[in-house]
């Protein structure tokens, strides 16, 4: 024999929202993990399509509620899943392209020739940069860069500020980091501490 929780409800005989809650949140629960595989969105699910199922029965007649749950309780397990499809595309999305940028580091570092970093073409274009920058700053540079004076030595060596110094440094980098493009790793190496 059936129970009475077995039988379709009217809203004729639900009272409360409690009532609903008793009878059906565990059916409801178990319907959406079946799809969901996870407990919290489980219990999300069920608790958001009893609630909604009640607003339903508080403004309409509704003959059978059972199958009108399973409506809701369908609905909102797709909506769940759909949103889930879009968040792993989109971390697939990241990983593809954190795989395919590791890649090219891995193998830009592999093809690097340390012979190369001191190639003629490199240093001819580190002095032709250093050529077309103002000679105040082209001075600070190379006392910072190649005779390793401290800011506060070159600021007194050629009487300006330490910010002065700075500002030439920082201007002769930024001229060599447009120049090295293609050696960007190689620019660091040579010109940053």
């Amino acid at each position: 024999m059936r129970s009475t929780t077995d039988i379709p409800m009217s809203n004729a005989i639900v009272s409360s929202f409690n009532e609903i809650y008793t009878s059906y949140y565990k059916k409801s629960f178990f319907f959406a993990k079946s799809y969901v595989h996870d407990d919290l969105a489980a219990e999300d699910i069920a608790s958001d399509s009893l609630i909604k199922l009640w607003e339903k029965l508080k403004t309409e007649k509704i003959d059978y509620i059972e199958p009108l749950l399973l409506t809701i309780l369908k609905n909102k397990a797709l909506d769940y899943l759909k949103h889930e499809e879009v968040k792993r595309t989109a971390f697939e999305s990241m990983v593809d392209w954190h795989q395919q940028e590791l890649s090219i580091r891995i193998s830009t570092l592999e093809s690097c020739d340390p012979n190369e970093i001191f190639s003629d073409e490199v240093e001819s274009i580190i002095r032709e940069t250093l050529k077309l920058i103002p000679e105040q700053t082209q001075r600070i540079f190379l006392l910072s860069r190649f005779e390793n004076k401290s800011n506060k030595e070159i600021a007194e060596l050629m009487g300006i500020s330490v910010k002065g110094v700075e500002y030439h440094i920082s201007k002769a980098l930024k001229a060599l980091r447009i120049t090295l493009k293609d050696y960007l790793p190689l620019f660091y190496f040579f010109f940053y501490y």
